[in-house]
């Protein structure tokens, strides 16, 4: 198992965590980002797709469930957003399985509500509160089912 740990003191330090999450992209397309509200899970994937060359606006996408961005190279990054689902038929309805197993990276947020759909192989990122209001711990770990 993969697995490290950052200790954030602002949204500054967060590009040596996203260039982590990019360097383990050849072991899994998606990235399950766990934390309660207000975390950073947001600024993070925004980050992380800054790194990537997204030049697209990177917004949660709560109510569209899943948006789509595209890299300077042409490569398309999904972003969801779980919270609002309630039953996992609503994720099939939107064919879930197209993205998770199209190559492509996907990043999801409150993937509490999917866990049962989660691929063999991933990467979870658990970010939790740190001393301050603007520190946070940062682990991210590979997982092989």
């Amino acid at each position: 198992m993969t697995r490290k740990e950052f200790s954030i003191n602002g949204v500054g330090q967060l590009s040596e965590v996203s260039d982590y999450l990019m360097s383990l992209r050849d072991e899994a397309d998606i990235i399950a980002f766990y934390g309660p509200m207000g975390a950073g899970k947001t600024t993070l994937i925004k980050n992380l797709c800054h790194k990537m060359g997204v030049t697209d606006e990177v917004n949660s996408p709560t109510f569209a469930i899943v948006n789509e961005y595209v890299t300077e190279e042409g490569e398309s990054v999904y972003h969801f957003d779980f919270y609002r689902i309630k039953k996992l038929e609503e994720v099939y309805d939107i064919g879930y399985d197209n993205y998770f197993y199209s190559g492509n990276l996907c990043l999801l947020e409150w993937p509490e509500m999917i866990e049962p759909l989660m691929p063999e192989r991933y990467v979870r990122v658990d970010i939790s509160q740190g001393d301050s209001d603007t520190s946070r711990m940062i682990v991210c770990t590979l997982i092989e089912d």
